[in-house]
């Protein structure tokens, strides 16, 4: 992944919304959730889901697919996993303690929000 492809994808992110929609997506997998049923979850109105969807969509993280007359979204994986392969082996050098969170198996606990 290049550096504008990069930022693009990390500043999509940087949206309290956007990163929601991404945690969802990537916990329902390879099929997705229709719009409506993301909309439900998320507690967004269509025009703001649409917004975001596209943000990160044209960052290359949400793939969409039509099914008759619904929309499904899903995780891009090879996107997420391309940032993030960013971040560690560009950024990070592929520093051991920056690595370790990565490692199979491993979690990372969430820091509390205030």
């Amino acid at each position: 992944m290049d550096r504008t492809r990069a930022l693009a994808a990390l500043s999509a992110l940087a949206n309290a919304t956007r990163l929601d929609l991404v945690r969802l997506l990537v916990a329902t997998g390879r099929e997705g959730l229709a719009a409506s049923d993301i909309a439900g979850r998320l507690g967004l109105s269509a025009s703001r889901l649409s917004f975001h969807l596209a943000a990160l969509e044209q960052a290359g993280l949400v793939t969409s697919r039509r099914a008759s007359r619904n929309i499904f979204y899903a995780a891009d994986t090879r996107g997420l996993g391309g940032v993030i392969g960013y971040l560690l082996n560009d950024c990070c050098d592929g520093h051991p303690e920056v690595c370790a969170c990565c490692a199979s198996g491993a979690r990372i606990t969430p820091a509390r929000e205030p």
